[in-house]
């Protein structure tokens, strides 16, 4: 039986870098709201207890039995999770005077597994406005500091299985030696083998993927995006040409995009068929200018033309998708037990409307590991690492009304943007990176003739998962080289802006 950890989420922003972290170490680890009912597999190696925005005090804080836990598997509590260890076992928590946040300095009280490689005194990340004042009586303090006299414990009873709590959060990138600790609780307290990797994911996945697909047909819309395409390579592996792939040009795809992601999809060797639908996407989109409206006309729209190419085929039973854990685990409700998860954003709407089983290869993997499963798989490392791109696509990333003409010219200026960045070796450097056309024409002089053309924004952000971003600072010798190139070889662009606006209070995309 595969070992797994399992993360109790009390609604923590930071649950899903602890899940990050276990996974690094590799480890299989799953993230489940507190209230469901944990089911004791025989590979269940150790839970994790998240932190929460609740108080313990607070009437209807989230509870568990922590105690028929223990009697299955070690423990690890971080912050609320520790909070809670120490209530529930007779310990005292209250409200903090001052509310700790930020970097504090922990020094360790005593020597054990969970310190191994770790330094007497480092940085950890604090978040939290209750505090431990004290401690249940069977239970030792592992680390202090300056502020709270509990930063760690431990409780080492021989009728059960031992259990940590950290009031720290461990899993943030600011505490030091955070990672080593968690690794430590994995391997030294849990007996975690960390044989987790993409090899064994893609072996046990195709094999799960034969079993469950047996002799059916499977049909998949791709995107030429990494989730799509990794998802597709995985089902394609397990039942070879029985899987039919549909891609779609909405008109607002990337210079050459329609045909550059055919032929790697050819290379790959899966079987997908292409549809040009550029003129009946412009159809639609005509004398739209709402953001939201695009959207919907152009989700809808993609919906419409692959039901309609589904019905050709015949027999299909079941519908691949990309979809990835972050899109999982979002809709999860950690204050009830109902549990929904949501369509997959670049095809929602599609199981609904055609109503077959879905098949979710990647539904357990984040970003980064979905990107090595690729690797594992053979898939050109340009398709695996391009930059995040919109469903919508240019549509709306270009401002006002979509017509043919704006999305040539957007297509020009972003394929020099992006040849750019990478002739400059920035394209790796930063999170995302696209062109935005402005509905603003202004005066420019071009020879000895004056012009009255568009305007483009250039954008480039830094970020970890999309979720916050600042403005990239990529350096002015670029940025004037570029602004040239683009002037100078796109007839109807004279003016070239850089938005060095960061999220929040900003998004990414313009619209």
């Amino acid at each position: 039986m595969a070992e797994k950890i399992l993360i109790l989420d009390f609604g923590s922003q930071y649950t899903q870098l602890i899940a990050r972290v276990v996974r690094e170490a590799n480890v299989y680890c799953e993230i489940t709201p507190y209230n469901k009912p944990i089911d004791f597999v025989p590979g269940l190696k150790g839970v994790i207890l998240s932190g929460s925005p609740f108080s313990v005090n607070d009437e209807n804080a989230p509870d568990i039995d922590i105690n028929a836990i223990l009697k299955r598997v070690p423990v690890l509590g971080v912050c609320y999770g520790a909070q809670l260890t120490a209530r529930n076992f007779g310990g005292k928590v209250e409200r903090s005077e001052k509310r700790e946040y930020g970097r504090a300095q922990l020094r360790l009280s005593q020597k054990d597994l969970l310190w191994e490689d770790v330094k007497p005194e480092s940085q950890v990340w604090m978040s939290h406005g209750d505090s431990i004042l004290q401690i249940p009586a069977d239970f030792e303090i592992l680390g202090t500091t300056e502020s709270i006299p509990v930063a760690a414990f431990k409780r080492n009873n021989a009728s059960t299985n031992i259990i940590y709590g950290l009031q720290f959060h461990p899993e943030v990138y600011h505490s030091e030696f955070g990672k080593t600790i968690i690794n430590n609780f994995l391997v030294k307290v849990c007996r975690c083998k960390q044989d987790w990797t993409p090899a064994h994911f893609v072996s046990d996945t195709v094999n799960n993927l034969k079993e469950k697909i047996g002799e059916r047909k499977v049909i998949m819309a791709l995107s030429g995006g990494v989730d799509s395409t990794v998802a597709a390579t995985l089902v394609h592996r397990a039942i070879g040409e029985r899987l039919y792939g549909i891609f779609v040009d909405n008109g607002v795809l990337r210079k050459d995009e329609y045909g550059q992601v055919l032929e790697t999809y050819k290379q790959i060797g899966l079987n997908v068929k292409g549809i040009d639908a550029r003129e009946h996407f412009y159809t639609k989109l005509a004398g739209k200018t709402n953001p939201e409206e695009k959207r919907k006309i152009i989700g809808g729209t993609f919906i419409e033309i692959f039901d309609q190419e589904s019905h050709k085929i015949e027999g299909i039973q079941l519908l691949g998708q990309g979809t990835i854990y972050p899109d999982v685990i979002e809709s999860v409700s950690v204050h009830g037990p109902s549990v929904t998860i949501k369509s997959h954003h670049n095809v929602g709407g599609l199981p609904e409307k055609m109503h077959l089983e879905l098949v979710e290869p990647l539904r357990y993997l984040f970003k980064d590991e979905v990107r090595k499963v690729g690797l594992e798989l053979g898939i050109p490392h340009a398709m695996l690492y391009r930059h995040p791109f919109p469903g919508p696509g240019l549509a709306i990333r270009i401002l006002g009304e979509i017509t043919e003409e704006k999305v040539k010219l957007l297509q020009e200026a972003d394929a020099l943007y992006v040849k750019a960045l990478k002739d400059f070796d920035l394209y790796d450097k930063v999170w995302q990176a696209g062109a935005i056309l402005l509905p603003v024409k202004s005066v420019g002089v071009m020879g000895d003739e004056r012009t009255y053309e568009y305007t483009v924004a250039l954008r480039a952000v830094t970020s970890v998962d999309g979720m916050t971003a600042d403005w990239a600072h990529l350096p002015y010798e670029f940025l004037a080289y570029i602004s040239n190139e683009i002037i100078n070889n796109v007839r109807g662009i004279n003016r070239v802006v850089y938005d060095i606006s960061s999220k929040p209070p900003a998004t990414i995309e313009w619209e």
